[in-house]
């Protein structure tokens, strides 16, 4: 993996920047440059055949200054300790940024869901949890869904834990069913969390939402919500959208509900029959107000960043921009809402619902919204004050900000 492609390095080099700035002592800058710890773990799970498939998994705790870790588990055929180093770091800033009472961590197993039973997964969840057990925890370490992952396989995971220390743990895994300690307004609380931070970004830069143009690259959870909700809030017009096998636009606009009609019954948008066809490539360059990463890792970068013509673009995506690319985009002009801050709705939603599952007492869907909106609210304008009194690009703000109150969570324990 090159240097540019490779997650970990970039996030590292993300940090270097920021540590930069804040002058940090080398001991203190090298302690934020890698996990605290990570856990490889080898799962064997029996297989519908009867036969035995040896799965490989990992749990990264970058660091628990702050409090417990928190952070998804991926299923991925791909998936690489890098990516989850990277992702468990990013996890870090996260909840930093929306002051959350916790630290970064992520989790990872190497298999391709798609091509596994509802048995062989729900056997590889729980032999997943047995093998973590005693690194995770309420107060520990608590893991979310991610790619490839489901309320159903949290609730196993959650099962799983719950039959280890005799009692109901619900509040060990979020993103869980209602049923069994989820909370409401956690379904579309990434892309709710965005909407707020673009809603305060485009006051910021004088943008009128009602009349913006909206592009969206990707079309999985967060992009089919940031679809539908930048529609309903703002009044915007999405002229394109896309997902792995390519992209529709129309200037005229495209309807939510017959959009992802189509994604649902056929698999794709770009069988849309009432939209040009584009690439993912040419969504990013279209002449928008507004554009959604909501997809892959590095799809902005120095090639392309100078034809990017969106004036806000929303990090609904994790790393979706180079950091070659964020200085061009700084540049020319655009505002960047980082991924960390533009996608921390769901971690901030995942928060409550741990909170719901201590105290027992549970939220409407009204309350989670309003105290996500002043979660996000505030954590823009934190981001937004720093970004003008250092006059730098907005994730470098964004990373001051949550650097600082890390270290100073080190700091005041006495650990650097």
């Amino acid at each position: 993996m090159s240097k540019e492609r490779n997650p970990f390095k970039i996030a590292q080099e993300q940090l270097d920047e920021a540590a930069e700035h804040l002058k940090l002592d080398p001991a203190t800058h090298e302690m934020l440059r890698w996990p605290m710890r990570e856990l490889h773990v080898t799962i064997p799970v029996r297989m519908d055949d009867g036969t035995v498939k040896v799965f490989h998994g990992f749990r990264v705790q970058y660091n628990d200054a702050l409090g417990p870790t928190k952070g998804g588990i991926r299923w991925h055929p791909a998936e690489t300790i890098d990516t989850v180093r990277a992702l468990a770091a990013w996890m870090t800033w996260k909840t930093a940024i929306v002051n959350l009472p916790y630290g970064g961590g992520k989790g990872g197993i190497i298999c391709n869901p798609k091509e596994m039973s509802e048995g062989e997964k729900e056997r590889l969840a729980r032999g997943y949890i047995r093998a973590l057990g005693r690194f995770i925890g309420p107060e520990r370490d608590i893991p979310a869904p991610d790619v490839y992952t489901t309320p159903q396989i949290m609730a196993w995971m959650m099962d799983e834990y719950s039959k280890i220390v005799g009692y109901n743990a619900f509040g060990v895994i979020t993103g869980k069913p209602i049923r069994v300690g989820g909370s409401l307004g956690r379904g579309d609380a990434t892309a709710k969390g965005g909407m707020y931070t673009l809603r305060e970004a485009a006051k910021v830069r004088g943008i009128d939402l009602k009349s913006a143009k909206v592009a969206i690259q990707g079309y999985g959870n967060a992009g089919q919500f940031a679809h539908k909700l930048v529609t309903e809030m703002f009044g915007s017009k999405v002229v394109a959208v896309s997902d792995s096998k390519g992209g529709i636009y129309n200037p005229d606009g495209l309807d939510f509900e017959e959009v992802h009609k189509v994604k649902v019954e056929t698999g794709s948008v770009v069988n849309y029959e009432k939209a040009e066809k584009i690439s993912n490539e040419e969504l990013l360059e279209l002449d928008v107000e507004v554009l959604f990463p909501a997809a892959l890792e590095n799809v902005i970068t120095e090639e392309n960043a100078n034809r990017i013509k969106a004036s806000i673009i929303v990090e609904l995506a994790n790393g979706p921009t180079t950091p070659e690319a964020d200085k061009i985009l700084h540049d020319n002009g655009k505002f960047v809402i980082p991924d960390f801050l533009a996608n921390a709705g769901g971690v901030t939603v995942s928060y409550f619902e741990w909170v719901q599952n201590i105290t027992g007492y549970y939220w409407t869907a009204e309350e989670v919204y309003e105290r996500l909106d002043k979660k996000m609210t505030q954590a823009f304008h934190d981001m937004y004050e720093m970004y003008k009194e250092k006059n730098v690009h907005p994730r470098l703000a964004a990373y001051l900000v949550a650097v600082s109150r890390v270290v100073e969570g080190m700091k005041l324990r006495g650990w650097v």
